[in-house]
């Protein structure tokens, strides 16, 4: 068998990105009291790792034979990686006040799903061809693939403020938001006369906290005046979508994650943090 053949590639993020989180790589170890020149990469290289399978997808596989390191201590670096940048994102109530003080006339929510490779765990729903056998509880029957849950609050141009925990694929928005115990009590607590929390009609059992379409009446028609309302609403809330996708488009990770399912909650705060740090900008 030939020689490896090695070829130079460019990671479309700036220098000062892959500062940060080598700094946030290097706070930790101090942090751990990790002796220096016990581990098998520096702080910037392991940092390099990290902004590699975030941005181009690359595989554990490969960053370990790049990086000559083991496939285990590979995946150990990228999880460190992923956790101190999840830390670094921020809390709902502080994103809120942000968007107040930037002057933000309304957010917007909306949820995501995070595609996942096929995960065998029993849902709560029987199938309807096997009634002893579970609908795998990862299993988005909207989206007829594997998933997780992500809620977004968004900016009103559409600018990600806010990423939630993951909740299982198979949950409906509404009870995605629920799950968060903090999320509609603080978004209630935003919304007065001059601030609005818009969404789609995925969360109708919360109108009394978020504005939200008028539903179509089953036998009849809407009137103008709630047509009106719709399209108004649909014209405003449109840029919230620019949120998801810009999360999904600037991350090949986030198209699908092959890690456990229940990290692609910290993977998306993690997203969520280098997109605020490479733009400058978190309201």
């Amino acid at each position: 068998m030939s020689d490896p053949v090695s070829y130079t590639a460019v990671l479309p993020v700036r220098e000062s990105t892959v500062l940060f989180v080598s700094g946030l790589l290097a706070a930790e170890r101090r942090r751990r009291g990790t002796r220096g020149r016990r581990r098998a990469l520096g702080c910037y290289r392991q940092a390099v790792l990290v902004l590699r399978w975030f941005l181009d997808g690359t595989r554990l596989a490969q960053l370990a034979a790049d990086n000559r390191i083991g496939r285990s201590t590979a995946y150990r670096y990228l999880h460190e990686g992923i956790d101190v940048l999840a830390a670094a994102a921020p809390g709902l109530r502080g994103a809120l006040l942000a968007a107040r003080t930037a002057g933000h006339s309304h957010v917007t929510v909306d949820g995501t799903l995070v595609r996942t490779d096929r995960v065998r765990a029993p849902g709560p729903t029987a199938r309807g061809d096997r009634p002893e056998r579970r609908v795998d509880l990862w299993w988005s029957g909207k989206h007829a693939c594997h998933g997780g849950n992500v809620q977004v609050i968004a900016a009103p141009d559409g600018w990600p403020l806010w990423t939630s925990g993951v909740r299982p694929g198979r949950e409906h928005d509404t009870t995605a938001l629920r799950t968060h115990a903090e999320a509609l009590p603080l978004l209630a607590a935003w919304t007065d006369e001059a601030h609005a929390a818009l969404a789609d009609l995925g969360y109708e059992g919360e109108r009394a906290t978020l504005t939200i379409p008028v539903k179509h009446p089953a036998g009849r028609r809407l009137t103008a005046d709630q047509r009106t309302v719709n399209l108004l609403h649909a014209a405003i809330r449109a840029p919230a979508e620019r949120g998801n996708s810009l999360l999904k488009t600037t991350f090949k990770a986030l198209r699908r994650v092959s890690l456990c399912p229940w990290r692609i909650g910290a993977v998306t705060a993690a997203a969520l943090v280098l997109l605020h740090h490479e733009h400058g900008r978190t309201t």
